[in-house]
Formats: C-alpha cells, structure tokens, sequence
C-alpha cells in the first residue's frame, strides 16, 4: 500500500507469476518450498514477506531483506518462504521517467491551464493549496480523479512547511504563481503583499537550495514593474515600479538573478503581462466588462462604470501564457523573458470590442470625467466614468516586446484580443 499525499491510497494484489512493473522496476512474488537454485544475471531486491529459512546458507525470515548483485550468478533458497523481488530497470530507462512539476498558487486562471498542459504531457502534477475546501475550485476539480495529480496543503509565509514539501516531492519544474496579484490591495495591504510576494519567493529559492536538488524553477512577474513611460518594453527597460504591488515584484526579480548568480540555481523570470480567460473574477476589469455585456444581453439596462478608459495595455489569453511559462523552462540555460502578445488596446478599446460580440456598436462622447459610451442606434449610455475606480498613480502604456523569447522558442500565438473576448464570453 503506497499512502501518498494522504489522499490516494494504491492497493495493488499480487496473483501468482504476476509481474508489476513501472518506470522505476519490476516486481514479482516468489514462492519457495524446500530447496531452490535462483539464477538471474541482474542485480536484484528481495523482501521476504512470510516464513523462514536461508538463502546460501543465512537464516532468513519474516522481515529481512537482501540484495544480488549482478556478480552473483545464483544463489540457493532452503525452507519455506514467501518473497518479493525487486528488479530495479536500467538507467538509461529510468532516465525517461515522468516528470514532476510543483505549482503554487494553482488556485487560480494561470494554474489552471498550466496543469492541465503538464499533465496532457505527462507529468506529475503537484500544487500546493491553503485549506482542503480548495479541492473544490473549479480550478483543480476536474484534476481531482487524475493518478498523476496531487495537492498539498500549505502556505508560502511557512518556510518549514515549504521546505517539507520540496524535499518529498523532489520536483523537475517549479511554476511559482503564487502571489498577492491586485495592484489596487497592495496600496491598503502593504504588508501583506510583501511577505507573499517578497518573502514568499525568498522561501521558495531558498527551499530548493537547501535541498540541494536539480529543480528548474520559473517565476511569475507582471509588468508592473515598469512605469510604461517607455513602450514596448523590453528585457533591458529600466525598472521603475509605481505601487506596492510592482515595488515586491521588483524584490522577487532581483532575487531571482541572485540566487542564479550566486548559487547557480536554474531560475528565471517571465514577465508576463496582462492575460484573461473565463475563470477571471470580476474583481479584474475584463470580466466586469464582460459580465456586465451579458447582464445587459438579458435586458439588464444598468450603465456600467469604469475608471480610466485610457489604462493602456495587453489582452492575451492564459492558455497561451502557460505555454509560454512551460517553454522558459525548456531551455539549455535559465535567462529571464518578456513574455507578451506585443500588442496594446485601451480600455475603451476593450469595451468597444467587447459590445460587438452582441452586435452593439458604441459611440464615445465627451473626454475625461465625461466621457461616456452610448448605443450609436438607440443613444443610449452604456458606459460612463467615475473617478473611484481610478488606480493612485497608475502605470502608463504597458506592452511588452517579446522578440527574445520567440526567437529562442519560435513560440505561435493561438489567440488575438478578438479570441480572447469570445472566449471570455463563454459561459464557465
């Protein structure tokens, strides 16, 4: 019985001559009855499950274990005993072993469609959660019932929980998603957003450099760490953060370089910028506006109020940025990415699009405070502005220039901001 995660227990019965074999070894019971020459020319494991007796002469019983080495060309059994042997496979197999990724932050759009990528290639998939009610998300639950899927609980401001959990899991890959990601909570939750975002990625590199074990790591940034003063921004664009929220994303970028530098650890940055998908919340203005269109589709008349119609910046999709967060770690060596779309729309912009997928065409009237988005047919106003959803010094023009990256990877997009929106306005 193989008790893992304390989640899945695997019972396996083992019928008479029947082999188990994985990726790792095989294994197979064996009964002896008296006297019996053993000849396999391999190096082999034995665990004796029940009886006693000897083996060259040793007394064996319930319990001991022993091993053949591949010098041993036979050896012989005497009494009554019941074995399991132990057939490890060569290296050059288990080399091609599934491999294990590790996910924090998975409770969200990006994990989501990370996961799902990692295990239609394969992997173990293993994602760290704070409470067990997240087994439920949409996020996870269809991964639930997959055998190459697990979770752990646990919390990045928790360094002996963290360590517990790399050491065990020995992952290939870590995603490291997990952060306070609202620019607007950093200004009212400072602290808050440090230790996460700070703190929890000093824990993360330190975890896997304490343990000294071969882990590729890919680490989320945002492009909030540029003011948006120079556009497109590129790998070599000073940094020059403008809230909280960009100020410890700024930290965890630095930290990365570091611990690559200093402890020659495989880490990297992706800077990913602005990426939607239909498991958005509305706290993201993208599904407010999306949502809102479809209230407005079931004759819900409500206007819809935005804050800055001129917040410049990307709509990409989070089916291609898991693509693109998986490539980073393909690579030979660990650099650091722009990863974007190149391609940078308004908020009105945004609006505009979106109130065609329901054939409403909207016209902009008026400028800052009052301006205002009416149906061009009916004249009536469907969007206006109001100042209390404007950000405190907001980023400028946020678009990424990703030429670095898809020119290592000669990455294709499978979105544009038109397929971004009609996906968005699928039903969950």
């Amino acid at each position: 019985v193989i008790d893992y995660n304390n989640l899945k227990n695997r019972i396996h019965n083992f019928d008479n001559g029947e082999v188990f074999t994985n990726i790792h070894f095989d294994m197979h019971r064996m009964f002896i009855s008296n006297d019996l020459e053993y000849s396999k020319d391999v190096f082999e494991i034995f665990y004796v499950i029940s009886g006693s007796g000897s083996v060259d002469g040793i007394e064996i019983k319930k319990g001991d274990s022993f091993i053949k080495t591949i010098d041993s060309k036979s050896i012989t059994f005497c009494g009554d005993l019941e074995v399991m042997v132990v057939t490890p496979k060569k290296k050059g197999d288990r080399m091609k072993m599934r491999k294990t990724a590790f996910i924090t932050g998975i409770i969200n759009q990006d994990g989501y469609y990370l996961t799902k990528l990692l295990l239609d290639k394969g992997y173990e998939v293993h994602g760290l959660i704070q409470s067990k009610s997240l087994v439920s998300s949409e996020f996870i639950s269809e991964f639930i019932e997959n055998d190459n899927f697990f979770y752990h609980i646990g919390d990045l401001i928790d360094a002996s929980n963290i360590n517990r959990i790399i050491e065990m899991v020995k992952p290939d890959e870590i995603y490291h998603l997990a952060s306070q990601s609202h620019v607007d909570i950093s200004y009212d939750m400072p602290e808050l957003t440090t230790e996460i975002n700070c703190l929890g990625t000093l824990r993360l590199l330190d975890a896997v450099k304490n343990n000294e074990i071969s882990t590729k790591v890919f680490c989320l940034s945002s492009p909030y760490i540029f003011s948006g003063e120079e556009y497109p921004q590129t790998e070599d664009t000073p940094l020059d953060p403008k809230s909280p929220y960009a100020i410890s994303k700024v930290y965890a970028y630095h930290l990365v370089k570091c611990y690559r530098e200093t402890h020659n650890l495989y880490v990297c940055t992706g800077i990913c910028y602005n990426h939607e998908s239909k498991f958005r919340d509305l706290s993201f203005v993208s599904m407010k506006i999306i949502n809102h269109i479809k209230e407005y589709k079931k004759e819900n008349k409500k206007v819809l109020e935005l804050g800055n119609l001129n917040s410049f910046r990307e709509w990409g999709h989070s089916e291609d940025y898991a693509n693109m967060m998986w490539l980073c770690l393909q690579q030979d060596k660990p650099e650091d990415y722009i990863l974007s779309y190149g391609e940078g729309y308004t908020v009105r912009d945004f609006v505009t699009l979106s109130f065609k997928k329901i054939n409403v065409d909207i016209e902009w009237q008026g400028d800052g405070l009052n301006e205002v988005g009416i149906d061009s047919k009916t004249k009536e106003v469907l969007v206006k502005v109001n100042p209390k959803f404007f950000r405190p010094n907001d980023a400028k023009k946020l678009v990424g220039d990703s030429t670095k990256f898809k020119s290592i990877t000669k990455y294709e997009l499978k979105y544009d901001i038109d397929k971004v929106i009609s996906s968005l306005m699928e039903d969950k």
